[in-house]
């Protein structure tokens, strides 16, 4: 066991008397010593119930005759974060996260790992670090909450953001703001849609490093717990029997975890944060990678933004191996997971509960949603390295655009030439200077893509960032265009008045300015200096690479 380098030997006395101190008993030095990452705290409501999933992991770890030990993460809301300079910091908590993970697992020596994070940037995170480690490893998200009741309908956050913009035109008076305020987030759990954060937990289920199930079970179900519990166990399993993340996550397991995220119709986040995990594992994963399995994988389940639907919903249909059985024809079934087992015998022993829900909720092969997946990647004169949009949460309308360049040199100039009624239709909106390097962090725009949205412009009016968006945008909405504007990429010679055309179907993204004058508009360019000069996101800034790559560390 690697947990022999502390605590056996002659040596080793001093290091055993340290774990003596904190209650340890001579018989659990002869057991295998699992740490248990949490990223519990009593900010993030996707969070705030994790000390309980905690207790479950570490009573199945001694059930299975392990010694649990917990620690700590840190764990940013996205949401609260959202529309302010504090979102500068959720990207590159990213990188913070599977670094201290490594720190504290390599330090201690720790024989596997159980990992319960919830939320954006810490799923992504706890994977990295289980690729970089490369220990047995079972991961436990969080759960999503369940959506609030508002005028007798359900509701999440997005309305809430998407409210402000309709308060800002009227459509809705103050005390319709106030019981959406008091009533969407209606307790824990990660935002009720499939934002990034429940993308992601569906995305690690499919991937195989959650136990069935896991990805769509709610933070207050007593499944999560028990799922929890049976985690704990699974580890010890994994530890005897040689099973770790690298075992697990392949290339053939990666297209898996992609074809489930477009069937879904996930986060465009998901295409940072994937290619940032399969890195770790020393797999190179191309932005082209989502697009070509898009175009031959359909969307089946219309959840929110795109649709009406919640996690809720999904959960009642049979979450994700409901969707690894509709798709069971165009996956690698052979590729193991954290049960031990292949996917083919996961999906052998999957049992419809609900089978009414099943087939009104979950489309089929032959009679999808939409023919395609959720994330289409654009190229052109604009974004000569790619960018990404989340096809499915598009109008027919807007499938094909051609508008004005409104140039924006931050996300607060943009948003307040929207909340100033600056914005008309046929607007293309151009937030620039937000990439990676540029942000720095790569903030999100939720707040100007859903003040659109509620202003009722989300079918005449584009916006295009080298920034990025929350899962819960829908529209004409185009991020991590590379390269970014801090880098001398196209997107810092746009032009106010600049034609822009979007051609979703074509994957077109081109500014109609002839190569001469942006080759004279490059010559004039100069990079902008340093947003910040000190601290964590000073580094980061001198560190990142491009969006297209996954916003990895170079």
């Amino acid at each position: 066991m690697r947990s022999d380098n502390i605590k056996k030997g002659l040596e080793r006395a001093p290091h055993r008397s340290l774990l003596k101190a904190v209650g340890l008993t001579d018989e659990e030095m002869d057991l295998p010593f699992i740490g248990v990452v949490n990223s519990w705290n009593e900010v993030v409501p996707g969070h705030i119930h994790l000390d309980k999933l905690a207790e479950a992991v570490k009573a199945g770890i001694r059930m299975a005759g392990g010694v649990p030990f917990e620690f700590n993460t840190i764990g940013i809301c996205d949401g609260i974060a959202m529309g302010h300079t504090g979102m500068k910091n959720s990207l590159p908590s990213r990188e913070l996260i599977a670094d201290s993970i490594e720190l504290m697992v390599e330090a201690h020596q720790f024989d596997g790992m159980v990992m319960i994070p919830t939320c954006d940037k810490i799923v992504p995170g706890h994977l990295m670090a289980a690729g970089r480690l490369d220990i047995p490893t079972v991961v436990v998200t969080g759960g999503p909450m369940m959506p609030g009741i508002v005028g007798d309908e359900p509701r999440d956050v997005i309305s809430l953001f998407e409210a402000v913009g309709a308060r800002r035109s009227n459509k809705i008076n103050d005390q319709d703001l106030k019981n959406l305020e008091d009533c969407s987030c209606c307790g824990a759990g990660s935002c009720a849609g499939l934002f990034t954060a429940n993308t992601m937990g569906c995305v690690t289920e499919a991937l195989g490093l959650s136990l069935p199930g896991c990805g769509t079970a709610h933070a207050v179900d007593a499944k999560k717990i028990r799922i929890a519990k049976q985690s704990g166990m699974k580890v010890i399993e994994l530890m005897k029997n040689g099973i770790t993340p690298h075992r697990i996550v392949t290339g053939d397991s990666l297209d898996n975890a992609i074809r489930v995220d477009m069937a879904i119709g996930g986060s465009t986040n998901t295409a940072l944060h994937l290619p940032a995990i399969a890195a770790e594992s020393g797999i190179e994963l191309p932005l082209s990678r989502f697009d070509d399995i898009s175009k031959e994988t359909p969307h089946l389940i219309n959840l929110r933004p795109g649709g009406d639907r919640y996690l809720i919903d999904f959960e009642r249909a049979g979450g994700v191996p409901a969707i690894i059985q509709r798709l069971s024809e165009k996956l690698n079934l052979d590729v193991l997971t954290v049960t031990g087992k292949s996917l083919k015998e996961n999906l052998d022993e999957y049992i419809i509960i609900n089978p009414r829900a099943n087939k009104e909720i979950i489309a089929t092969l032959e009679s999808p949603v939409h023919a395609e997946g959720g994330i289409a990647v654009l190229h052109g004169s604009l974004a000569p390295g790619g960018s990404v949009i989340k096809q499915t949460a598009v109008s027919r309308k807007m499938i094909k655009f051609s508008g004005a360049a409104r140039v924006f040199d931050s996300e607060e100039l943009a948003m307040k030439a929207i909340m100033g009624n600056n914005i008309k239709s046929g607007d293309c909106i151009i937030i620039r200077y937000e990439g990676p390097k540029g942000g720095p962090g790569m903030r999100e725009m939720l707040s100007p893509t859903a003040a659109i949205a509620g202003m009722g412009l989300i079918d005449s009016v584009a916006l295009i960032t080298d920034g990025r968006f929350s899962g819960g945008t829908r529209g004409p909405c185009i991020g991590h265009v590379s390269p970014e504007a801090a880098e001398g990429g196209p997107i810092a010679l746009v032009r106010e008045g600049d034609i822009v055309e979007i051609d979703i179907p074509g994957r077109i993204l081109d500014i109609k300015v002839s190569k001469e004058e942006l080759d004279r508009r490059k010559k004039a360019w100069k990079p902008p200096a340093p947003r910040v000069t000190k601290g964590y996101l000073a580094r980061y800034q001198k560190q990142v690479g491009s969006a297209d790559k996954g916003a990895i560390f170079s």
